[in-house]
């Protein structure tokens, strides 16, 4: 970003270059755990759970309030509590276009446009027209910090926003010898800035990451994500814009400093992915040993899987899940109340059910305590390391 639109991004540097090697072994692991062929039986719990979580932390970074229960029930097309509120209406919208991006990115032909983004951003806001879904924007835009009113950053001008867009398609459809994991920093970057649309950009860019990293066709697009991390770092990612932005629309700034704020989000993202799966692996191996002790069937195993997880379990849930009818859910499920499994909630077709001790302590036990990695950290202590003359000794970082 040396030139006034000049969309890619700066060189990247050996430590960068090491960064993305740890990013990448990563990848290998998750490859597996996101296999349609994976023969963990979690495997499609972990898969939908992730889907939930990046709807839930996209959200949240907008100031939409999303419970985790509410954004599965999204996902597996249930009804929550309100579902005519502009918070519920926000998760649709994001679970339609997160499910797009999981059908565009296994399309060989798929093709990046103008259109294509602006019919995203319908898919995203379409239920509210006054915010002209699927329309650039008419007039200047600004964001304001609402604590202390301050104008944080100003929006290019109404006339620029169709050239830059076409700058942007034309660099999505070329940069194809950068690291996915690059572009798609790139594109969320430059249409935070670009700001094309009324309302709904911050959505928009993270969601145009999540398919430039998921057409590379390593992973699931969910675990492409790194919105859960975002959404749980909100201050960092708005820090890091703001210092890369500094103020205006001006791409000769550096992007160095968000190409690597992402780079750590994807290899804290991953770390997270792995050891939750190593703690999937544990609670299934629980449940199971719970299920031989009280005679109950495997059918039922992954709706207790989801209950430990601390989700919500309907009849029509279960009766997916166990591919069973209604009579033959609600009778599993009532039997599994009986042996104190669920404990129920609700009334008729609000009733639901949810983990009771056993269940509760399953997953408590298969909790894996680990601190999250800073990988410019990891690789400069390996570096040290490498050209330490005592390298039984831990080296210290500069600063520290």
């Amino acid at each position: 970003m040396d030139n006034p639109h000049d969309l890619h991004p700066p060189r990247l540097e050996p430590v960068d270059e090491a960064v993305l090697a740890l990013i990448e072994g990563q990848k290998e692991r998750l490859r597996g755990y996101s296999s349609d062929t994976s023969p963990r039986r979690w495997t499609g719990s972990l898969r939908r759970s992730m889907l939930a979580r990046a709807i839930q932390g996209s959200n949240s970074i907008e100031g939409y309030n999303v419970s985790l229960d509410d954004a599965m029930a999204v996902v597996e097309d249930e009804p929550i509590v309100d579902d005519r509120t502009e918070t519920s209406r926000s998760i649709k919208g994001n679970r339609d276009a997160l499910t797009y991006i999981c059908q565009a990115s296994q399309d060989p032909s798929f093709e990046f446009s103008k259109q294509f983004l602006k019919s995203l951003h319908f898919m995203m806001l379409g239920h509210d027209m006054a915010k002209r879904p699927g329309r650039w924007r008419s007039g200047p835009i600004f964001v304001v910090n609402s604590k202390s009113s301050e104008t944080v950053y100003t929006a290019p001008d109404v006339d620029m926003i169709n050239g830059l867009i076409e700058e942007l398609v034309a660099y999505l459809k070329e940069a194809k010898d950068e690291p996915p994991i690059v572009r798609g920093a790139m594109a969320h970057l430059n249409m935070t800035m670009i700001h094309p649309f009324k309302d709904g950009n911050g959505r928009m860019a993270r969601a145009l990451q999540t398919l430039v990293i998921a057409l590379d066709g390593t992973v699931f697009p969910a675990f492409c994500s790194i919105e859960e991390w975002l959404g749980e770092n909100t201050a960092e990612y708005y820090q890091v814009l703001a210092f890369v932005g500094k103020g205006e629309w001006a791409p000769r700034h550096s992007a160095q400093p968000w190409i690597r704020f992402c780079l750590k989000a994807h290899y804290q993202q991953a770390e997270t992915l792995i050891r939750r799966n190593e703690e999937y692996e544990q609670l299934y191996e629980k449940i199971t040993l719970i299920a031989s002790r009280l005679s109950i069937g495997e059918r039922s195993l992954m709706s207790m899987f989801d209950a430990a997880l601390g989700f919500r379990v309907t009849n029509q849930r279960y009766k997916a899940d166990a591919d069973v009818s209604e009579v033959v859910a609600s009778r599993d499920l009532k039997r599994l109340c009986e042996v104190g499994v669920f404990q129920p909630f609700g009334e008729k077709r609000g009733r639901y059910y949810r983990a009771t001790k056993d269940l509760i302590e399953a997953r408590t036990a298969s909790r894996l305590p680990r601190p999250l990695s800073d990988p410019y950290d990891l690789v400069m202590r390996r570096e040290a390391r490498k050209n330490s003359s005592q390298p039984d000794l831990e080296p210290r970082l500069p600063g520290v």
